[in-house]
C-alpha cells in the first residue's frame, strides 16, 4: 500500500508529459550539451570565486549520488553518510602527509577504507529495518567524529591535519582552482557511470525489487541482505573518494567538516532533487551547494531553512523534483503509442 501511494505521488508530481517526452527523446544530446557547458563555463568565466562554487557543486553531487544509492534506490535511510566522507578524507590526509603518497593512491585507498568500514558496519546492522537503521548510522557518525576529535596521535584532534599536498601529476603541482575543478568533474563523471551501471544491472533490478516489496523479493530467491550490503559498501566507498578529494582540495581538514549536519545536508539534496534519480541528485546538490553563497547573510538560519525545505518537499513532492521519472520507460511508452497509432 505504501509503495502504491509513493508511486502515485511520483506520477502526480512529475513534470508535464511534453517536457518529459522531449527530454526522453533527446536525452543523449542534452547530456552532451550539459557536459560541454560544465567543461566550458569555468574556462569562459575564468573567475576564481565562481570556480570554487562549481567545485563545491560537483563535490556534493558525488556525495548526493552515493547517498542516493542507499536511500533513493535501496530505500534505506542513512543519517551517517558524513562518517564515510570523513574516513576517506582522513585516510587521504594521513597517507599524503606521512607517507607522501600521490593522490591517485590516496583516492584508491580512501575508497577501500571507507568501503571496508561500510561493509563492517553493514554486516550487523543492515538486517535492522526502518528508523532503527537510521539511528544506528547516526550513532556511527557521532562515534567517528569523536574518534577524529580525540585520537591525537593520528588525527591531531581539533587542531586538524594541515599542509595536505594538492594534486601532483608527474612531479608538477596543480593547485589552481581550475585544475581542481576538472579533477572533481572527472570524479563526478566516473560516479555517474558507476551508479548508472549499477542501477541498470541485475544488481540494480534486484535492489529496486527489494525496495518495492522486500518479502516478495525474498520469496523469489533474492538475497536481500547480500544486495543491501554490496550497495551500502559501494556507496560508502564513493563517499570516501569524495572525502579524499576534499582533503587534497582544502589542504586542511578537521572534525568539524564531517559532522551530522553534513549528513543532513546530503539527505536534503536527494530529497529536493529526487529519490532514485541521477539527474535529481545532481540538481539538488547544485541547488544546496550554491545556497550558502546566496544565504551568506542568513548563516545562523541556514539549518532552519534546510529543515523547512525538507518539510515542504515531503508534503508537496514526496519523491522530489525529479523522483519517480524513468526516461527509458517514457521512451518505451512513446514507441508503443506510436506503434499503436500506426497499426490502428
Amino acid at each position: 500500500m505504501k509503495d502504491a501511494i509513493e508511486k502515485t505521488a511520483a506520477l502526480k508530481n512529475r513534470p508535464s508529459g511534453g517536457i518529459l517526452s522531449f527530454w526522453a527523446s533527446h536525452e543523449r544530446v542534452i547530456n552532451i550539451l550539459v557536459l560541454v557547458l560544465a567543461v566550458a563555463l569555468p574556462l569562459i568565466i575564468n573567475d576564481r570565486y565562481f570556480t570554487t562554487i562549481a567545485i563545491n557543486c560537483a563535490l556534493y553531487s558525488v556525495l548526493a549520488l552515493s547517498l542516493n544509492l542507499i536511500t533513493g534506490y535501496m530505500g534505506v535511510t542513512s543519517l551517517g553518510h558524513a562518517a564515510f566522507y570523513g574516513i576517506g578524507a582522513y585516510t587521504a590526509a594521513i597517507l599524503a602527509t606521512r607517507l607522501n603518497l600521490n593522490f591517485f593512491f590516496t583516492f584508491m585507498l580512501s575508497a577501500v577504507m571507507a568501503g571496508l568500514f561500510g561493509f563492517l558496519l553493514g554486516l550487523p546492522t543492515l538486517r535492522i529495518k526502518g528508523r532503527y537503521f537510521a539511528i544506528v548510522t547516526l550513532g556511527f557518525c557521532e562515534i567517528t567524529r569523536i574518534v577524529e576529535l580525540n585520537w591525537m596521535s593520528l588525527t591531531r584532534g581539533p587542531m586538524g591535519i594541515p599542509f595536505i599536498p594538492s594534486f601532483i601529476i608527474f612531479g608538477k603541482r596543480y593547485s589552481a582552482p581550475i585544475y581542481k575543478y576538472f579533477v572533481i568533474l572527472g570524479l563526478l563523471l566516473v560516479t555517474i557511470y558507476i551508479v548508472s551501471a549499477i542501477i541498470n544491472s541485475r544488481t540494480g533490478r534486484a535492489v529496486r525489487a527489494i525496495k518495492d516489496d522486500e518479502l516478495a523479493s525474498e520469496v523469489n530467491g533474492i538475497n536481500v541482505f547480500r544486495y543491501r550490503l554490496v550497495i551500502f559498501s559501494i556507496s560508502s566507498a564513493i563517499a570516501g573518494v569524495a572525502g579524499a578529494f576534499y582533503a587534497h582540495h582544502m589542504s586542511f581538514i578537521d572534525p568539524k567538516a564531517f559532522t551530522f549536519d553534513q549528513s543532513i545536508l546530503m539527505l536534503s539534496m536527494i530529497i529536493l532533487g529526487g529519490m532514485g534519480s541521477i539527474q535529481g541528485s545532481i540538481m539538488g546538490a547544485i541547488a544546496l551547494a550554491a545556497a550558502p553563497e546566496l544565504l551568506r547573510g542568513l548563516i545562523e538560519y541556514r539549518q532552519i531553512i534546510y529543515g523547512a525545505l525538507i518539510v515542504f518537499m515531503v508534503i508537496t513532492r514526496p519523491s522530489g523534483l525529479l523522483g519517480g521519472i524513468n526516461l527509458a520507460h517514457v521512451r518505451q511508452r512513446k514507441s508503443l503509442s506510436k506503434l499503436g497509432k500506426e497499426n490502428g
